[in-house]
């Protein structure tokens, strides 16, 4: 394992043991294999820790976090991305992840450097808020941590801590309408900015069909839409997304999951897993030398809840098994929230479909979709051979949960649960989509689609798992005209029941 940073006091010590593991979870998005997530993590954090002294935005040192400045963690995300280009620039993008490669050499990644005024609106309304106001902002909204343990670290009184949150929300809201205000923008933009901040103050105010068309086409107006629209569940994604560009999502998907873990184990502020300070009992002022000793588990744990599914663990990769086709549809699912976009982006688009700012129908709530148990088994693959079939009087050995996490215009990202009764060395998840639907990106799997059936096959440290436990992976996709559940889930050929 490489050397880890080693802070140079115990303040430095406090920020390493809070910041470290969302560091390693980006950096492991961003690179091709554990090893080299050290890497870029180890790296990125040096220059960021060197960045934040150098304008004295430490903790307790200096005039404190002031406007113009992002909180330490996006700052050390953003320290990550910018050593993956350094690294991109310097001969050494083979180790980087390929999907980040095409992004580093497109248009959206010069935006994140070029004109401040051309740069996402959630990044210049982040930096343009106080910095305690702005560190509440993320750790709440992206980092989903409790808020009681957020107002400790930032010495709220927790009794008013949701108060203060939400009017911290619709501060950054008049950040960004200021922001959008002031970017470059033709005739039609602007005609339409002052209606596009009225309907996105109200969860009532229904959006006029020509706005609608208007930022189904867009990007920019509608990147500042999912900023000024607080209701709905899309602030997150778009904090994310706007900060990190590449890999917002799946990173905000990663540390929801990571807090889910860390409080179904009760212990939301569990040393090593970026846990309050205070909950550990003021061990974050500890020796530098017992805290890179407590580094090297923290890392450990950093890996095992950000970068795998419940129950997850490092294993040899297993042999692909055959896609299976459905012989028939069970049934008719509803279908799920939001109005059809346009179309699919342009084919000629060689960068990855992870939209870098969240349209505003993205922000639609969460919706939770429950998988039918099929009719009729499987009967083979597309190539005829005869697949094998359990009784029918058997009990289903796994259970299947399909969430999806939000959607827009022309896309949309979701994650599959499964629920194992037996333990797995390595396993595949297929199922078929009902309308067309197209897997863009996935994480904690790779995927394989052929026509409408979509199979997702474990990743080398997620094989096993564990009887009675669960696999989780996510993706991004894309729709047109119906986005309905898709349907006929199998785990490793078997039939899957509704979760």
């Amino acid at each position: 394992m490489p050397d880890l940073p080693a802070p140079q006091d115990a303040t430095e010590a406090e920020l390493f043991s809070e910041c470290w593991d969302a560091v390693l979870s980006y950096a492991d998005l961003c690179t091709s294999g554990s090893l080299t997530a050290h890497q870029l993590a180890t790296e990125a954090f040096t220059s960021g820790m060197r960045e934040l002294r150098a304008v004295g935005t430490l903790p307790g040192r200096g005039p404190g976090r002031r406007p113009g400045r992002l909180p330490a963690i996006p700052e050390l995300l953003t320290a990550v991305r910018n050593t993956a280009a350094g690294w991109e620039a310097g001969g050494q993008g083979h180790k980087l992840d390929p999907d980040l490669r095409l992004w580093l050499n497109s248009a959206r990644a010069a935006r994140f450097a070029g004109p401040p005024a051309g740069r996402p609106v959630a990044l210049r309304g982040l930096r343009d808020m106080q910095g305690s106001d702005a560190t509440l902002l993320w750790l709440a909204e992206v980092e989903a941590l409790p808020l009681p343990a957020v107002a400790r670290r930032l010495g709220l009184d927790p009794a008013t801590a949701a108060d203060e949150l939400d009017q911290v929300r619709n501060l950054f809201r008049v950040r960004c309408h200021r922001a959008h205000l002031d970017s470059p923008m033709d005739a039609e933009c602007r005609a339409y900015a002052r209606l596009l901040d009225a309907v996105t103050r109200s969860a009532g105010a229904e959006t006029p069909p020509d706005l609608s068309r208007h930022l189904a086409t867009c990007a920019p107006c509608a990147e500042a839409a999912a900023c000024l629209r607080l209701h709905g569940g899309g602030l997150p994604a778009a904090v994310a997304g706007g900060v990190l560009g590449w890999g917002g999502l799946a990173y905000l998907e990663r540390r929801r999951r990571a807090a889910e873990v860390r409080l179904g184990a009760g212990h939301p502020g569990a040393p090593g897993a970026g846990g309050d300070p205070e909950e550990r009992g003021g061990r974050g002022r500890a020796l530098r030398g017992g805290l890179l000793g407590a580094a090297v588990l923290l890392s450990a744990l950093a890996l095992g809840v950000s970068m795998m599914p419940f129950g997850g663990s490092r294993d040899d990769e297993a042999a692909a098994r055959d896609d299976r086709q459905p012989v028939a549809d069970p049934g008719t699912f509803p279908v799920t929230g939001g109005s059809p976009g346009p179309g699919r982006p342009a084919s000629g688009d060689t960068a990855p479909r992870e939209p870098a700012s969240v349209p505003p129908s993205a922000t639609a709530p969460r919706t939770r979709h429950e998988t039918r148990s099929p009719g009729p088994e499987p009967q083979g693959t597309s190539s005829g051979t005869t697949a094998p079939t359990r009784p029918e009087t058997s009990a289903p050995t796994c259970r299947v949960a399909y969430d999806l996490v939000n959607q827009w215009p022309d896309g949309f990202q979701a994650t599959v649960t499964v629920t194992t009764a037996e333990a797995l060395t390595g396993w595949q998840v297929a199922w078929s989509f009902r309308d067309g639907q197209r897997i863009d990106r996935m994480w904690d799997a790779t995927a394989h689609q052929a026509g409408s059936r979509v199979t997702a096959t474990a990743a080398d440290y997620n094989r096993s798992v564990a009887a009675r436990s669960s696999l989780s992976f996510g993706f991004i996709g894309s729709w047109r005209d119906r986005n309905r559940t898709p349907y006929d889930f199998t785990l490793n050929g078997e039939t899957c029941a509704a979760g």
